[in-house]
């Protein structure tokens, strides 16, 4: 069966299987003070370009959004974040739960703007009756988005100065941050990333580690207590050396990127060939994640023997889905897939499909 479902259904890196093989029977202290998490962040701030910066792992992403919204926000305040986004379509409630509310703002192509940001703040402050609504505390962009799309530096600046005009601290949903700046469209660095958002975190579920999220500020203190909060939402790890053990070997010799780089290549030679074929472009993501309007027919025939995501319910005759490839998709698999949709065009002329 070929995976294009997701980017985290295989388990990790060699190297991070090899890593934690090689540490397993070490003791060390619990909760991320061992020297591997130590060790972990500083090549974390050092790849981020912050001396005085904060790292703190996590279990998983919406842990690390749940933390950072709640760590972020008062009680009657809001996050405000594009209607398509993470944590107000796919994260159960998660922000609701913990007392506060998700404020959509309008998000084509999966972004929200500096100028949609601004509007809502000024005009929610010239509403008489503003004391009786849900204030916006923060601004919460994913990157890259949920769409596979990307801010631009440009877009990123205005959203950050926009941000910093109304008090309003930046939060960057980082879970695929290295398959966009691993994009050949970037126009953005790690350090620049670090500088523009207040807090943001690297993505390893998706990246290449069995588990876990580096949440990092540029900045010590933005949110209070953050090691007590993370162990208040169930995301802090007894055995906090697997996550530094993970991240020490993802950001040592370049292999976050590295493993990136290829995740987004195989996607992009993947586009080549859908489009190749016919099929029509559901949005034109540049990373990782790449989005088509397929037949329901070809749909029906290529589950058989691959898997991947609807995106949103089925239509009449045709479908929007989602193909992702990750660190452990192959040449062959991409060649795989294009024989099965050679198949599947034939099997309306009375050809069965083999997998």
């Amino acid at each position: 069966m070929l995976n294009f479902n997701s980017d985290y259904i295989c388990g990790a890196v060699p190297e991070i299987m090899e890593a934690l093989q090689h540490t397993n029977l070490e003791a060390t202290p619990g909760y991320g003070l061992d020297h591997y998490c130590e060790e972990a962040r500083r090549l974390i701030l050092d790849a981020c370009g912050l001396q005085d910066g904060v790292v703190q792992f996590v279990i998983g992403g919406t842990e690390a959004n749940s933390v950072v919204v709640d760590g972020l926000l008062g009680k009657c305040q809001g996050v405000l974040a594009a209607v398509t986004s993470h944590v107000n379509v796919h994260e159960a409630g998660t922000i609701e739960a913990f007392g506060h509310k998700v404020l959509t703002l309008p998000s084509p192509g999966g972004k929200i703007s500096a100028g949609d940001i601004d509007r809502y703040v000024t005009d929610f402050y010239r509403d008489e009756t503003w004391e009786h609504m849900v204030e916006p505390g923060m601004v919460y962009i994913t990157f890259p988005t949920e769409l596979g799309t990307l801010y631009s530096r440009s877009e990123l600046e205005e959203i950050a100065a926009v941000c910093r005009c109304h008090k309003l601290p930046l939060y960057i949903d980082g879970a695929r941050l290295g398959y966009g700046l691993a994009s050949p469209q970037c126009d953005v660095t790690l350090p620049e990333i670090a500088q523009l958002a207040d807090i943001f975190y690297i993505g390893g579920t998706k990246q290449g580690a069995l588990f876990g999220e580096a949440i990092v500020s540029r900045r010590p203190g933005i949110i209070p207590r953050l090691f007590s909060l993370i162990k208040q939402h169930g995301a802090l790890l007894a055995k906090g050396r697997l996550l530094g053990v993970q991240f020490k070997t993802l950001f040592t010799d370049g292999l976050y990127l590295r493993y990136a780089r290829h995740a987004v290549r195989m996607a992009l030679k993947l586009k080549e060939l859908m489009q190749a074929k016919g099929y029509e472009l559901y949005i034109d993501s540049c990373t990782n994640q790449q989005f088509f309007i397929l037949p329901n027919r070809i749909i029906e025939t290529l589950r058989k023997c691959a898997q991947f995501e609807l995106w949103g319910v089925p239509g009449r005759e045709s479908t929007p889905v989602r193909l992702t490839t990750s660190w452990s998709t192959t040449d062959a698999d991409i060649e795989a897939l294009a024989a099965l949709l050679s198949w599947s065009n034939r099997r309306k002329n009375g050809h069965t499909i083999s997998c």
